[in-house]
């Protein structure tokens, strides 16, 4: 059966073979144009959003992470960091900046035990106020020592200026190198680039090592091997008298760079020579300048930049993503995606953290992640909103014949709209209204009035039914059939489909208390209405009946007949509610049960108990009855039988019932056979 949400075509139409085939096939061809445009739009959003300051920002902080996750070690034979530090303070008991001669001091002990070359990351761009001091430190300075020189940049509302700050002239006479330690910060003030100027710090050390320079790639990053103080550190101090502070051969062919290296500026005037870097996120340290020029010459010196992916890469890349994401929910989307949506996620950074590691390539993962995640969950997205747009067409046509239950169940499986059915245990409801017959005629003359007079009628009646848990199969006129257990599953189904009978008839003293007062303002006599309401408990067959134009959810079964039954024969009995003999057996102990008969049903051998329930009945008056339908069933009950007038007092409900059980119990002489009365 196809359910059509859409404006119903030709009848000749619905009627070809192929209808539903050509649908299906126009939905899935919708369905993957949309899909392949979500595909195109997600990659230009990624791609234009990697453009965005605050994009390139959240790359730079994966790189961060990345590059020093698992770091690699620190290179062989790398520079050895004499630090400027808060001990040399205390020791040497100077004021910053210290006396150059001092320094010359410095570079002659590193040299004399061994330094192939000596860098120091100190600024002399003024003449010393001391008398010699300049003249002590040209002296000791030469080929194999580097000093610092700056960059400043300037911006002005007039202009930009650029001011380099180079050592004194008479420093670098006898052939010291000039080496700009600037460096350049990305837009959050974190240092991530290799420096690209031809005579950096860190490659004129390599120059005064005799070692190559390379060529820099444009965008080199750095790679970090680890955080602050990382490097071979000793302090200045101990440098100026290595031999009393040091293990022998600390310097020996070895790269030595003096700097500031304290948690505060030495001055004032100086600043803070530290940066944050990739390592200040993990160690919440900002890092030395003399340690940045040493990891820098290393990145130099062995190649371990990181080159960045271009743009267009990235941009390759996420197609790609937006490519697989397309494929991966090309059929459809369910619990699927998401597992697929996380699995990518995961390859993709765990792609990129090998491909740094490993390649030394940085290929950040936002951007391919965004795009398969934009193209899966838009995707999920609309799948799901034409899902709930079928579940709301599904409830629509359906809310009208079912009960909420099973159309929330149609809603959420759609598959369940086929025949077929499943043997069940049910309790079955069938009630009735008293002399409908009578009524109609009486109210021949308005049609309409019927009509409203029967949905006030079945509106508390249908109510009582849902507010029980039931299942409404049908209206039979004036008729109500309705069952528990099914489609949802329910232990106490004969409970509640017996104390519903019972709320059924509550609900007609309230109806008849309704149509009273109107009655009394109208001037017009009330209708009193009265109702029968069988209950039987049986396997039954449940599910889809009908054809493949229309069916129901129903039920059938031979306690399906029996249930009818019983509501015909409360008229017999003169009880409002009849139950079977296996609904009985599951209430025993639970409701004030009352045996009435046994009723053989036409085409059945076996005759089956039937019982009433009278909930205010004095216990008592219960066991009296009990004990006298007990004798009624075994033949040993008598017409005469004094108990007979008592339970008349006792269960005036019952008295058309006990003056019935009289008349059949007078024309035998002596004790009467058990008989069953054919019924159906």
């Amino acid at each position: 059966m196809a359910l059509i949400l859409e404006p119903r075509p030709p009848r000749w139409w619905q009627r070809w073979p192929g209808t539903a085939r050509l649908k299906r096939a126009d939905e899935r061809a919708r369905r993957r144009r949309g899909l392949l445009l979500l595909v195109l739009a997600a990659s230009a959003a990624v791609s234009l959003l990697s453009f965005a300051p605050a994009f390139r920002l959240a790359e730079a902080r994966l790189f961060d992470y990345a590059s020093t996750m698992s770091a690699p070690p620190l290179p062989e034979d790398g520079p050895v960091v004499v630090a400027i530090d808060e001990p040399s303070f205390a020791e040497l008991g100077l004021q910053w900046p210290w006396p150059r001669d001092l320094h010359a001091q410095l570079v002659e002990r590193v040299r004399a035990a061994g330094a192939k070359a000596i860098g120091l990351d100190i600024i002399f761009a003024e003449p010393s106020a001391l008398p010699g001091a300049d003249a002590a430190l040209a002296a000791s300075v030469g080929p194999d020592t580097v000093l610092a020189g700056d960059l400043t940049f300037i911006r002005t509302p007039q202009a930009d200026q650029t001011i380099r700050t180079d050592p004194l002239p008479e420093l670098t006479a006898n052939g010291a190198r000039n080496g700009l330690a600037s460096v350049t910060l990305d837009g959050d003030g974190t240092l991530r680039q290799v420096p690209r100027f031809p005579d950096g710090f860190a490659a004129e050390l390599l120059r005064a090592a005799d070692e190559p320079v390379p060529e820099l790639p444009p965008g080199a990053l750095i790679q970090t091997f680890g955080p602050h103080r990382t490097y071979p550190t000793v302090s200045y101090y101990q440098a100026l008298d290595p031999e009393n502070f040091l293990p022998p051969g600390i310097f020996r062919d070895r790269v030595v760079l003096v700097g500031v290296s304290t948690q505060s500026a030495p001055s004032a005037e100086s600043g803070a020579d530290a940066f944050p870097t990739s390592q200040t996120p993990r160690s919440g340290r900002l890092m030395a300048g003399v340690e940045l020029q040493a990891t820098i010459y290393d990145n130099l010196r062995t190649g371990a930049w990181i080159l960045p992916l271009p743009v267009w890469g990235s941009i390759a890349i996420a197609l790609l993503a937006a490519l697989l994401a397309g494929a991966a929910v090309w059929r459809g989307t369910g619990w699927k995606t998401l597992a697929w949506g996380v699995s990518a996620v995961l390859f993709v950074v765990l792609g990129s953290f090998l491909l740094l590691r490993f390649g030394r390539v940085w290929a950040p993962p936002l951007a391919p992640a965004l795009a398969f995640l934009l193209v899966a969950g838009g995707q999920g997205g609309r799948d799901y909103a034409s899902e709930r747009k079928l579940r709301r067409g599904i409830t629509r046509a359906f809310s009208q014949y079912l009960s909420p239950v099973l159309v929330q169940r149609l809603a959420d499986d759609p598959t369940l709209l086929k025949l077929g059915g499943e043997t069940r245990t049910l309790s079955i409801l069938f009630s009735d209204v008293r002399g409908f017959t009578t009524i109609a005629e009486r109210m021949k003359g308005d049609p309409q009035g019927l009509t409203r007079l029967m949905n006030r009628l079945l509106n508390p009646l249908s109510q009582v039914v849902l507010d029980g848990g039931g299942t409404i199969d049908k209206y039979i006129g004036d008729a109500v059939m309705a069952f528990w257990n099914a489609p949802l599953d329910d232990a106490n189904h004969a409970l509640h489909a017996v104390e519903t009978a019972l709320a059924m008839n509550g609900a007609m003293e309230r109806l008849n208390a309704e149509l009273a007062a109107e009655g009394a303002e109208t001037g017009v006599e009330p209708l009193t209405l009265r109702i029968g309401v069988g209950v039987n408990t049986g396997d039954c067959v449940v599910g889809n009946m009908g054809s493949d134009m229309r069916f129901d959810y129903s039920a059938l079964g031979d306690a399906v007949n029996l249930a009818a039954r019983l509501e015909g024969e409360t008229k017999r009995f003169d009880v409002p509610v009849l139950i079977g003999e296996n609904t009985a057996k599951r209430l025993e102990g639970r409701l004030p049960l009352l045996a009435l008969d046994r009723i053989l049903v036409k085409g059945k051998t076996e005759p089956v108990a039937v019982y009433t329930i009278l909930p205010e009945a004095e216990a008592e008056a219960v066991a009296l009855h009990r004990a006298v339908a007990g004798d009624f069933f075994a033949g040993s009950l008598r017409a005469d039988d004094t108990r007979l007038s008592l339970l008349e007092a006792r269960l005036p409900a019952l008295r058309l019932y006990y003056t019935g059980l009289r008349e059949r119990l007078a024309p035998s002489e002596g004790p009467a056979e058990p008989r069953a009365v054919v019924v159906g």
